[in-house]
């Protein structure tokens, strides 16, 4: 199913859940800062850059291209961390190494969307407030730090069996 939304096409799983997909992006492979984003309707408030899942498009594709244009990174795609859902949402989160830094990207210049780097622990303070699912994502984090493969394989991780489907479209990093 879809929905068109000033040029963004929404579109939704077979459960009526809008799909999305975000990313913790980290400064590097030791994954102790996380880059967050002002929100476009508060800017005031930081958020864990994401969006909709475009027609057509893997969540993973979405990931990668919405922190370009909301935090004007590259970045190299990790670990799926995991699949959370809220009352309209099924969002896909990814985590993300840093590559490349732009000076000037789309959300910078349309809407003026700033960007900073905050320690996982702090990110969560901030985040708890006002975006208490972008917090969830971060004790997802914390919480499966440790672990040699995805969260997505271990019973633990809330998801059930077989929620996610990996293919041979799935990058070798998120399959076990």
């Amino acid at each position: 199913m879809m929905k068109f939304k000033t040029n963004k096409t929404r579109t939704y799983d077979g459960e009526g859940f809008k799909r999305r997909a975000a990313c913790l992006c980290f400064s590097s492979e030791s994954e102790d800062e996380v880059l967050l984003v002002s929100s476009s309707r508060y800017p005031d408030q930081w958020i864990v850059p994401g969006g909709g899942v475009e027609p057509e498009e893997e969540p993973y594709g979405a990931a990668v291209r919405e922190v370009h244009e909301e935090a004007g990174v590259k970045a190299r795609l990790g670990r799926l961390l995991g699949i959370f859902e809220d009352r309209k949402h099924r969002t896909h989160v990814y985590i993300l190494i840093v590559t490349e830094m732009l000076e000037d990207w789309e959300d910078s210049v349309n809407i003026g969307r700033k960007r900073k780097w905050f320690k996982v622990d702090d990110a969560i303070r901030v985040l708890q407030s006002h975006r208490p699912v972008h917090a969830e994502y971060l004790h997802r984090f914390k919480n499966t730090r440790n672990s040699t493969c995805s969260p997505l394989c271990h019973p633990s991780n809330g998801n059930a069996p077989g929620s996610q489907v990996m293919d041979s479209n799935t990058p070798s990093s998120l399959r076990c």
